[in-house]
């Protein structure tokens, strides 16, 4: 696949010099950075002015789900913007009551509301609002291998360290670890051990904090941006059962996994637990345009049938963000890409991915599902210490000069690209992975 338009390399430097002049880049020093300008983009890629094109293993922040200037999602928008652009949530447009309906009919049974938000960040915010004043208690549990947004609540709830620039945080978050076997904070063996023990650790904190004071528990159901971490057998279970306990919320976050990123709708739908709270975004339009929202339970939204919930956005459900995600929906079906997704972990990126562990010392473990996968690179198997920035920094250079567009997380090139991707380009950008890790072991 060719630029769709000739190489302009005075318009990338002139798109280069107004950005290092007038724009402020997210989690970047800004003397630094120095983003390339993206000409245009087809199915899983994209390119730039100077007509370099690059296979997109990254669906740009794991949210082009549908690739790039997917036809049909495209039409949607222009069709709907010639319709009515933009209407307030004291309205009612047929958009967002469509898409409410679509979203709910995918998740468990139960769930019965969306409250739209822009982004995955305010859904996040507003489902632990939910929650609160559902409950009564203030308390919200959150782990430490976690990214939950970049606003002031999300921040708190995320666990990593970006939450550090932020702090002191919103009160009344408390941070537990959750299972990962392979650096695992419970000295466990296997993945049972792991899980009984990160259950159990997880019983103790809520003990600890008071269960009587304690809204919800917040996870990812799979851990993106923190390796690609899909929960143990029996985890996200025995988590929904502690909830059950004590009165607790079960609050998923869905925004980077929702809508077919592991195979299945939602992520939850591979362990068949019901949360209380299901967040989203990105991919249930492909970030064509900003959406997110909160699926909630019948029991919370009728929590708020004869009392205002203290919440609103002026672009809650924005009519054309909600026309996109009703095409997508569709779009998805239509093309089978729960199917196609589950096949392309199954067929292609798991065996292609745990290949490379055979061949390479540097590869310390792969995992991951569906068209979500990590590959943790170590500098020695036996300590898993992490490989040395540089040599990473090498691993993404050898990836950009053949043609591949990596997804590095600190010790760990990430894949995740377009769901529209073929079978033929996935194995292809797997192929360029192996050359670039020989490259770096030689």
């Amino acid at each position: 696949m060719s630029p769709t338009t000739s190489p302009d390399p005075a318009r990338e430097d002139r798109i280069r010099s107004l950005s290092r002049a007038h724009v402020f880049t997210s989690w970047s020093a800004q003397k630094a950075v120095d983003p390339l300008p993206l000409a245009g983009g087809e199915g899983a890629r994209f390119w730039d002015h100077a007509g370099r094109t690059y296979l997109d293993f990254t669906s740009q922040l794991v949210n082009v789900n549908l690739g790039y200037q997917h036809p049909g999602l495209t039409a949607a928008i222009q069709e709907a913007a010639g319709r009515i652009t933009t209407v307030a949530p004291s309205f009612s447009v047929e958009s967002r009551a469509e898409a409410a309906a679509e979203i709910v009919a995918l998740a468990p049974e139960g769930l019965s509301k969306v409250f739209f938000t822009n982004a995955g960040a305010e859904a996040n915010e507003n489902a632990v609002r939910l929650a609160r004043l559902h409950t009564g208690r203030q308390k919200v549990l959150a782990a430490y291998r976690s990214y939950h947004g970049a606003t002031a609540g999300a921040v708190s709830l995320t666990g990593e360290p970006r939450r550090w620039g932020s702090e002191p945080a919103v009160p009344g978050v408390v941070h537990f670890w959750g299972p990962f076997l392979y650096r695992s904070e419970f000295s466990a063996s296997t993945e049972q051990e792991e899980c009984e023990r990160a259950l159990t650790h997880l019983r103790r904190t809520v003990e600890a904090e008071g269960p009587h004071l304690v809204a919800a528990i917040i996870l990812e159901t799979v851990v993106g941006t923190n390796g690609v971490l899909a929960p143990p057998e029996g985890y996200l279970e025995g988590v929904r059962a502690l909830c059950d306990e004590h009165g607790i919320m079960l609050i998923l976050d869905e925004v980077m996994v929702g809508f077919c990123r592991t195979g299945t709708w939602f992520a939850l739908d591979h362990w068949g637990v019901r949360p209380d709270l299901i967040t989203f975004a990105k991919g249930v339009n492909s970030g064509y345009v900003p959406l997110g929202g909160v699926v909630m339970s019948e029991e919370i939204a009728a929590t708020f049938d004869d009392r205002p919930y203290p919440g609103g956005l002026t672009y809650s459900g924005h009519a054309l963000a909600t026309a996109s995600a009703v095409a997508a929906i569709r779009i998805m079906r239509e093309e089978r890409i729960p199917e196609h997704v589950t096949e392309l972990g199954e067929r292609t990126f798991g065996p292609a991915l745990r290949a490379l562990a055979d061949r390479h010392e540097v590869v310390g473990e792969v995992r991951g599902l569906g068209a979500f996968w990590a590959i943790e690179l170590v500098g020695d198997r036996e300590s898993r210490a992490p490989l040395p920035g540089d040599q990473i920094e090498r691993v993404k250079g050898a990836c950009l000069e053949r043609g591949l567009w990596p997804m590095i997380a600190g010790n760990r090139v990430h894949v995740a690209p377009p769901l529209v991707i073929s079978d033929e380009d996935a194995a292809a950008g797997v192929a360029i992975i192996d050359e670039a890790l020989a490259e770096v072991a030689r």
